[in-house]
Parts: structure tokens; C-alpha cells; sequence
């Protein structure tokens, strides 16, 4: 899969981790995230290989992250989004879904799901909508787990 490079608004936008900064993404969501305090720079190194990732650069420093959990077939779950302080409220984060929600092979997802606090009026832009049957979705949490050795 060919990666994205574009621009918006002095913004690099890119699906290529050649330009993203893992040690970056790794800092955010281990000391700003609600979801991932603690998390070890590890798991997040190798949750990055494994997915489809999208990132925001401003001057080539990274300021902005995103990434699909998926099987590029029938699903998958979007992740670890965030934009750092700073660049809030510039459409970059509605310019990353844009690009994704624009592959073609995106639209030919089955499901994609996605959990969040606070932005679900962002999401709804882009066709999500509340579980339609929540009593047949399942989860394990293990909200701690970064917090033991």
C-alpha cells in the first residue's frame, strides 16, 4: 500500500511511518492520554508496526496521531487518536478522518468501531453511531495494566 503524503494548512498529513516519530507517539500516550497512562514504549512500538497509521507534522515535529486496527478486509478499530494541545482546533483531526474514511478500501469495511470519551460528535461526520445492539458487544478491560510491573 502506496503511503499518503499531503498538505493542509502548513499541516503535513502522511500514512508514511518513515515520517512519523514513535518515541513521540509513545511520550503523548503514556503521559497525556486517559486511555494509555504508563503505557511501555514497547507495546506501543509494536501496535504501530501492526496497524494503519496516520500522523500530522507541523515543521516535521509530529504533533498529531492516529491509527486503524484492522484486517484491510471486513474490520477495524480506530485508535490512539489525538492531537496535541497546541494544534486543537485547526481541522486536523477532521482532515486525518478524511483521509482515511476516503480509502477505497476503508469504505469497504464491514465495521470499524472505535471507543471515546469526548468527541463523538467528531465521529458521527464520519457514519459512526452508537452500538445499534450493545448487548451482543463484548469487551475484556484491563484498565491498569500498564500500572503493574
Amino acid at each position: 500500500m502506496e503511503p499518503i503524503t499531503d498538505t493542509y494548512k502548513g499541516y503535513t498529513i502522511t500514512t508514511d511511518k518513515a515520517l512519523m516519530n514513535v518515541t513521540d507517539i509513545h511520550k503523548w500516550l503514556s503521559e497525556q492520554s486517559y486511555w494509555s497512562p504508563g503505557i511501555p514504549f514497547g507495546i506501543v512500538n509494536r501496535s504501530f508496526e501492526h496497524s494503519y497509521c496516520i500522523a500530522a507534522l507541523y515543521n516535521s515535529k509530529q504533533i498529531a496521531y492516529a491509527r486503524l486496527v484492522t484486517d484491510y478486509a471486513t474490520f477495524a478499530y480506530l485508535a490512539d487518536v489525538y492531537v496535541i494541545e497546541e494544534h486543537r482546533g485547526k481541522g486536523i483531526s477532521k482532515k486525518m478522518m478524511e483521509v482515511i474514511f476516503g480509502l477505497d478500501w476503508v469504505k469497504g469495511l464491514r465495521r470499524i468501531m472505535l471507543a471515546t470519551k469526548g468527541a463523538q460528535e467528531l465521529y458521527r461526520k464520519y457514519e459512526f453511531t452508537e452500538c445499534k445492539h450493545p448487548e451482543r458487544i463484548m469487551e475484556v478491560t484491563r484498565p491498569d495494566i500498564y500500572k503493574h510491573p
